[in-house]
């Protein structure tokens, strides 16, 4: 196992940067998944601690080791590709064994490996087969047997389950949590998926634009977003943001709006501005409930989403898109107008210019 480390790294194609002023530390063992939309330069960042791009500006360590301008082959890395990368015309034992063969390993010692990650993966019975007689999760196993049989000190993913399906997504992200428990090593992951981020990281990296936007585990990256994009992107459904301004109701500070009044938590006005200034407010679907007593928010219904243990109610406040995700119980239907209340101590403030976050998040007010 190893740690790794970019320091100050930046990646241009031409003039365009797609990696900008990037630090980040991996610690000895940890599971760090980088996630963000298309674009923001997360695979080109794995790219470059796998030494298949070279960075403009910056290093880059893994261990103690400065591997800036080393080799794939000199950087004790394996890396696990979204289309599997297999080759058709081998088995499944050949796909496994072809990097030790090339090491020139020891026959014994590449049975061995390989019948270690198989005995692993449960890929026994399928080590004579050929890639085209497998199904998507199979060559996936097959493809992350091969980066084990490495006995690398980094593995790297990048994006390995947006080729399969959801029932097999599910079902490889757990095989890729079960194997990090059982090996301890140190990994890196890319994807665009906020879920597969938020269920497989210790440690969660945020990207927008080639720009780190936030580092943290997934639950306080979840309660204490750093900014209006991080609230947005992580959480499903995605929270919701309403446009508002300061005002002072008995003395103590509000936010309202087009069709609502909130109450700012005494946690998170330390850095609020004087009455009149505009902040956004973001409310998860979640922290939403139908009011029983005072209503917060009058939500005018245009779409309802039973999903068995949740229903997403989809419509607007004020004008603005807003979406409520209540009790399978609540009878709400299209047209009608749904009165709900809101958690107060789990809303959030964001400056209305900037986007960054206002006062404490809900984690630290806890």
């Amino acid at each position: 196992m190893a740690s790794a480390a970019l320091e100050h790294v930046w990646k241009k194609f031409g003039e365009t940067a797609v990696v900008k002023d990037l630090s980040l530390t991996i610690d000895d063992g940890d599971f760090v998944v980088i996630v963000g939309p298309s674009g923001c330069g997360k695979t080109t960042t794995l790219r470059m601690v796998a030494g298949l791009e070279k960075p403009t500006d910056g290093i880059i360590r893994i261990g103690p080791k400065d591997v800036t301008h080393l080799t794939p082959r000199e950087r004790d890395t394996a890396m696990v590709f979204q289309s599997y990368a297999l080759y058709p015309h081998m088995t499944v034992f050949e796909n496994m064994a072809f990097g030790l063969r090339l090491r020139h390993l020891a026959d014994d010692e590449i049975k061995k490996r390989v019948g270690e990650a198989a005995d692993m993966l449960e890929l026994q019975p399928y080590l004579g087969r050929k890639p085209k007689a497998l199904s998507g999760g199979q060559r996936q196993r097959v493809a992350m047997g091969r980066a084990i049989v490495r006995h690398a000190s980094v593995f790297l993913f990048d994006e390995p389950l947006s080729n399969l399906d959801a029932k097999l997504r599910v079902e490889i992200r757990a095989e890729i949590a079960k194997l990090h428990l059982r090996l301890g090593i140190t990994m890196v992951y890319v994807t665009h998926d906020q879920t597969e981020a938020m269920t497989l990281a210790k440690k969660m990296v945020v990207m927008k634009d080639g720009l780190l936007q936030q580092v943290g585990s997934p639950l306080e990256i979840y309660r204490s977003p750093a900014n209006t994009f991080v609230a947005g992107f992580v959480g499903s459904p995605s929270m919701n943001f309403l446009s508002g301004e300061l005002v002072s109701v008995g003395g103590a500070p509000h936010v309202k709006g087009e069709g609502f009044d909130l109450p700012v938590p005494a946690a998170s006005r330390a850095q609020l501005g004087p009455s009149g200034s505009k902040v956004t407010v973001g409310i998860r679907p979640e922290h939403v409930r139908p009011a029983a007593g005072a209503v917060d928010l009058q939500q005018s219904v245009e779409v309802v989403e039973p999903l068995g243990s949740v229903i997403h109610v989809l419509g607007t406040v004020g004008g603005r898109p807003f979406t409520s995700a209540v009790e399978p119980e609540v009878v709400v239907r299209p047209g009608e107008r749904l009165a709900l209340s809101v958690d107060h101590d789990r809303m959030h403030l964001f400056d209305a210019t900037t986007g960054v976050a206002l006062g404490k998040g809900p984690e630290a007010r806890a």
